[in-house]
């Protein structure tokens, strides 16, 4: 609605002048998309759809984090936007993954085992300490829920591709890297559907507000 960031009752993130949680997405943008990087020539050398999963996971968070970074601090109506954002990219990637799972499972050969595990772990070592530092900022509106939410999928989805690797090796068979493909695309596609509803709700709030308290204007008195 045009000029409803001006609107008296528009909620406007209070904390968005904190230092620390500009800092903290500054450190995991850098840290997601350079895991991007490293997962996705991994998963093509290990030849590993949960790999390429959880690397685009991470793209995903990559461009997450600095939409945020791009609207912290202002009105609630444009925070809500640009959750719809993020949240229609969470639900596109983990749509993608489960595609993925579903082709490969009458064309591809089991992947490397050791190659899985070994990202794994330094991607989980990595979202882990991004999580700790997340942790203080998980409560408030859907742009911060989301943050949260992209954080935990990804220190999960690192635990299960680990599980992954294991059940690779010890059955020499692609189905466990596929399962945990399609288990990593559904939790994504299960936090893109809750952001998607708290950001649709912000939406009817800020607009209920721009109702209730309309911009002023300035009159110009014609002679």
């Amino acid at each position: 609605m045009p000029g409803c960031n001006d609107c008296a009752g528009e909620n406007v993130d209070q904390r968005a002048s904190d230092p620390i949680f500009r800092r903290v997405l500054w450190i995991a943008l850098v840290a997601n998309f350079t895991m991007f990087v490293v997962e996705m020539v991994a998963s093509q050398l290990g030849d590993s759809l949960s790999l390429q999963a959880d690397a685009l996971d991470f793209f995903g968070d990559s461009a997450n984090y600095a939409i945020s970074l791009f609207v912290v601090g202002m009105a609630l109506s444009v925070r809500a936007k640009a959750s719809l954002v993020k949240g229609a990219s969470m639900a596109l990637f983990g749509s993608w993954v489960v595609g993925g799972a579903v082709y490969r499972a009458f064309t591809d050969s089991a992947p490397d085992p050791a190659t899985m595990s070994a990202i794994a772990l330094l991607a989980l070592l990595v979202n882990v300490a991004v999580a700790g530092m997340l942790y203080r900022f998980r409560d408030g509106d859907s742009n911060r829920q989301s943050i949260w939410l992209c954080s935990r999928n990804d220190a999960i989805g690192n635990v299960a591709v680990m599980l992954a690797a294991a059940g690779v090796f010890a059955s020499g068979s692609r189905w466990p890297d596929l399962i945990v493909a399609a288990i990593i695309a559904a939790l994504n596609i299960g936090a893109a559907l809750r952001v998607l509803r708290l950001a649709t709700a912000e939406l009817r709030t800020a607009d209920d507000e721009c109702e209730l308290n309309p911009p002023l204007t300035t009159k110009t008195e014609v002679v």
